[in-house]
């Protein structure tokens, strides 16, 4: 279990350092630039994380795990992604540090609630509520007042996150088979 609880962690805290980086770029295609950024395509791995912590060793080793990639992601973040003299930028770290805990520990706790229904049903809605949650305190803190169409964002994004929840079903249950299930 340690080995799996560094890498989980540890690629915990490379999704939020990327994540970061790529909500600054707009997905410039068909018109998607008003809508939707990169950073949704790689958070919803963080959520596959948790949950395959959460499934595998509990929520007390799941929400170690959230902490430990909080303190690499966000301290990555800040130190390789924040331009401290660029205002967004800084709001950005803020609030992926606020949105990623809260969103995270909230996952675990509702998919610690769910773990004895169908195998689908505690990652599907944990990823569902917590992304909700995790996007609006993410766009809200990071872009309001500041020009930058967050609500238009945040909603193209949350989309993608939904869509990329449902597609990380299929990782799961393949993982599920190299981590044994508490």
């Amino acid at each position: 279990m340690n080995k799996s609880f560094f890498l989980l962690s540890f690629l915990m805290g490379a999704v939020v350092l990327s994540s970061n980086y790529l909500v600054q770029f707009p997905v410039n295609y068909y018109g998607f630039n008003e809508i939707l950024t990169y950073g949704a395509f790689s958070y919803p791995v963080a959520f596959l994380i948790t949950d395959l912590a959460n499934r595998s060793f509990g929520n007390v080793i799941a929400r170690k795990i959230v902490y430990l990639g909080f303190f690499l992601g966000v301290g990555f973040t800040v130190l390789f992604s924040t331009n401290f003299a660029d205002y967004i930028s800084i709001r950005i770290a803020i609030g992926s540090g606020i949105a990623f805990l809260v969103a995270q520990l909230l996952d675990v706790q509702i998919f610690d609630k769910l773990r004895k229904k169908k195998w689908f049903v505690a990652p599907l809605t944990s990823s569902i509520i917590s992304s909700t949650v995790d996007t609006f305190l993410f766009f809200s803190i990071s872009f309001y007042a500041t020009g930058v169409p967050w609500v238009t964002l945040s909603v193209g994004d949350l989309t993608v996150k939904i869509i990329v929840a449902l597609v990380m079903l299929v990782p799961f249950r393949l993982l599920l088979k190299s981590f044994k299930p508490i």
